[in-house]
Formats: C-alpha cells, structure tokens, sequence
C-alpha cells in the first residue's frame, strides 16, 4: 500500500507541480517511500516536467530575441531536467510510453559538453554495443525502424556509441573500468589470434606469442609483459603475489613496461598490479614510488586482491595522516575486499581493525532484544506507539553488535551500516567516546539493520527525542517487555 508522502507527491504531481513530478520520479527510481522500482514510470514522469519546464521557457523567451531553437544548448534548467534524465536506466524504461523521449534525451545529454554527459555515453553504449544484449538491440533496431529509421541509422549509431566508449575508457571517469571491460569483450576473437595464442600455449612459441601481442590480444600483451619482466618464474602458489621473483636488467624491464602498459589500458588488473611492482624496483631507470601507488589503486580498483590488501595496509599505517572522519574505515574496507577474495594475510590484519561480534546469544542484550522481536512480530496485537517500534530495533541492533547502553540510545541508525561493517560513532553527544568498527559476519546482522533502516527512513528525525527522554522511555519499554515476555521465554 502507498505511503501518505507518495501519495500527497502523486496528487501534486497530477496537478502540474514540476518539482513534485520529478520527486514522484526519484521515488520511482530510488524506492523512496516504499515505493516499487519502476524506471519506465520513472521516465514517464520526467518526461511530463522536462515538457512544463520547455514550454515555459519558450513564454518567457518568446517576447525576447533570444532564439527558441538554442533553448536546449543555454538553457540551465534544461540542462538539469536532462541530467536527472541520465540516472534513469534506460534498459530497464524500453517498453515505456516515454522511451522514445528517453532516447532523444540521453542522445542529447551524451553531445553536450557537460559531466552528466558521461552517465549518457556509458548508458548508450552499453545498451547499443554489449555482446550480452543482443536481443535487446535486436529489439532496439526493430523499434528504430518502426520511427523511420533504416538499418543504416542503427549502425551508426552502434559506431557513434563505440566513439563514446573509447573516450570513456580514457576518460578519468567511474566509467572507465566497465568501459575498458566492454571494449575488452569487444576484441575480435578471429582464427588468426585463436591460432596464435594457442601456439603459444601448446609448443610455448615465442614467435607466436608476439604477434599475438602486436595485434592486439590483451591476455598475450600481459603474459608477454610477465615474461620480459620475469614474473612467470614465480611459483604458482606465489603467482598471485607477482613481483616476489627475478631482477631483470632496466632494459628488459622498460620492455615489460611497454607491453604491461598496453595491457593495462585494455583494463587488465593484473598488468596494473605488475606495473605498480615495476615501478617500486630499484633496477628500473622510471623507478617512481609515487605511479606504483597509482598502478596498484587502478589494480584495486579493478579487483586484484592483493592490490586491495596492499592499498589497505598502507592506509592502516597511514591512518594518523590520512583524513577521514572515522579512522581506519577506508584501510578496513580495502582489506575486507581482499579478505572475500580469500587472501589468507587479510584476514589477520582485519582482525585488528575490526571487531567481531558474531555471537549475539553472548551478549548482554540478548533477552530483550529477544523480547523485541516477538513485540514487532506482534505489532498490531501489543499496538505499539512509533517510538517504542525505533526503541525495539535499537534493541536488536545492540544485541547483534553488542553496544553499550549509550551506544544504543544515540547511534543514528540510518548511518550505521557501510558495505562491510557497521561504523557506531555517538561523538555528536559525547564526544569523549571513540568510534567504534564492527565487522558485518551474519546473514542476521544485516537482516536487522535492514528492518532497522527502513523504519528510521520514515520517521522523523526529532521523533526520539534527547537522551534523557531516551532514556525515561529505554525504562519504561524495558520493563514492559520484560514483564509481557519473560514468562513466555520460561515455559518455552
């Protein structure tokens, strides 16, 4: 059922109120207000904004000498309307009424010269050029033809959308790593590089394995780099640690270098990594600590292990310098990727940065959070009031990552849970107290911080009071769960 808020946002938006059309949107979008995700609603509703916003500007430019057909360059707020156009997906908007606005609109958004443009370019490529979606762009060139297009139109929109791919895997951009992906799938797998890079593997012909690399297979510039640089003479078990093995000359390693470099800008995470450990060797003439830092972020970025567990040792040794407003977040995020992956050096070091309290039956909170979840589960039977349901499921959340009472009555819920652990920081109120990391082991702890969020989402933030009005109330539920559920627990 819609919540109040959505429905008041609806009933404005009816009515022609522009900004609540494009509230009514993000909700659409976002899942604001309890509401499903629906981009082709989504789009429809920012189509009819984008048209008031147009239609008003033409009034207001029609009395002036100012062109009309330079609304859509000059226009700030045209600009705008297509830029919060470009979160829509518009893969997932193809059968709307308003794809066809859509469309005009992310093509656009992509030929202006503004940064939101980068959102529409990796959009538009992804949906016209990925090998995954070919019935999708079978269906796309079906429904162009159905506008007047011709075959020919699509193909070059296909060649204008691969234009944009190539400036993206270039650009400094968080499209460039998928960009790079994509253009990676996009190699031509011919019988000449199959047969090649097969010689190689088969009879280990050097011969083969250049040519290979010459023509543009990534996966032989990498292993060509290694070669030259003498990282294939690790062990196997090591292997995923290159850099342990061999002291090439600098000749041989400017070699490597050059190969690794273009394997690199294909978006191979290895050759980042191998790159990072070329530049920290003293041999090498380019010796640059400053670019092997940089290799090993790009490498981290891209998902090599042992550049995440790398990146997050140094920032664990850096973190009286490093700035950020909780110390250790960012080293226990970058560990915590490597530790996923199965690095076994992440795991300890994690555990130095993180607590882990995955035992909730240990915990001091344990029977009433116990007695909470029966509450809640009982909601309409006990008719709770708003701020005993927010009190309940703090009282969960403190028995899942066992708090302190303090903790407890002035975390603020909603900001609690990052990727990977929960961050309890009440310095707003007691500043004296450090914050705490606390690692998210359980398929339960995250359960309860999910509930948890979406019941804080719709409160008001007022709702809860001070500290000693939190604490009057944390008494009074206490006692009463305590007196409702206790004997239950005893006969069960």
């Amino acid at each position: 059922m819609a919540s109040r808020e959505f429905l008041k946002i609806l009933q404005s938006a009816r009515l022609g109120d522009v900004s609540a059309q494009q509230n009514l949107a993000s909700a659409y979008l976002t899942g604001a207000f309890k509401t499903p995700i629906q981009p082709a609603n989504a789009l429809i509703w920012l189509e009819k904004s984008y048209f008031s916003i147009h239609n008003q500007l033409v009034r207001q430019l029609s009395s002036s000498d100012a062109e009309i057909s330079d609304l859509n360059s000059f226009s700030p707020e045209i600009l705008g309307m297509l830029e919060l156009i470009s979160t829509v997906p518009l893969e997932g908007a193809f059968n709307s009424p308003a794809f066809a606005f859509g469309w005009e609109s992310f093509w656009k958004l992509a030929k202006a010269n503004i940064e939101a443009s980068y959102a529409a370019q990796w959009q538009l490529a992804e949906l016209l050029l990925n090998p995954a979606k070919r019935d999708l762009q079978t269906e796309l060139s079906t429904w162009l033809l159905k506008q007047g297009k011709d075959g020919d139109d699509f193909l070059s929109l296909q060649k204008k959308a691969k234009e944009f791919l190539l400036g993206l895997a270039e650009s400094d951009t968080p499209f460039a790593g998928g960009a790079k992906e994509l253009l990676i799938k996009l190699q031509p797998k011919d019988e000449a590089l199959s047969s090649l890079w097969n010689a190689w593997l088969s009879d280990k012909n050097e011969a083969a394995l250049m040519q290979a690399a010459e023509l543009g297979l990534t996966i032989a510039k990498l292993t060509l780099g290694l070669r030259l640089a003498q990282f294939n003479e690790v062990d196997s078990a090591e292997k995923d640690t290159i850099g342990l093995g061999g002291s090439k000359s600098n000749a041989s390693l400017k070699k490597a270098a050059y190969w690794l470099e273009l394997a690199a800008k294909d978006g191979d995470r290895d050759a980042w990594f191998a790159l990072g450990e070329i530049y920290r060797r003293p041999q090498f003439s380019g010796y640059n600590a400053a670019e092997s830092d940089r290799c090993l972020d790009r490498a981290a970025d891209l998902g090599h292990p042992v550049a995440q567990f790398k990146r997050g040792a140094n920032l664990w040794r850096k973190r009286e310098k490093v700035e950020e407003k909780v110390r250790g977040l960012q080293a226990s995020y970058w560990i915590w990727q490597a530790h996923q992956q199965g690095l076994p050096e992440a795991k300890e070091l994690l555990g130095k940065i993180l607590e882990n309290v995955s035992s909730p039956k240990n915990n001091d909170w344990f029977a009433l959070a116990t007695y909470a979840e029966k509450a809640l589960n009982h909601h309409a039977e006990h008719k709770l009031v708003e701020e005993w349901v927010l009190l309940c499921h703090r009282l969960i959340i403190a028995n899942q990552f066992n708090l302190s009472k303090a903790e407890l009555l002035l975390c603020e819920v909603g900001q609690l849970q990052h990727e990977h652990c929960v961050v309890v920081d009440i310095r707003h109120e007691l500043p004296k107290i450090l914050p705490r990391l606390i690692q998210i082991d359980t398929t339960q702890q995250r359960r309860s911080l999910l509930a948890a969020g979406k019941v804080f989402a719709g409160s008001e933030s007022d709702l809860e009071g001070n500290l000693r009005q939190r604490r009057y109330r944390f008494d009074r539920v206490s006692e009463w769960l305590t007196a409702t559920f206790s004997q239950d627990q005893t006969v069960a």
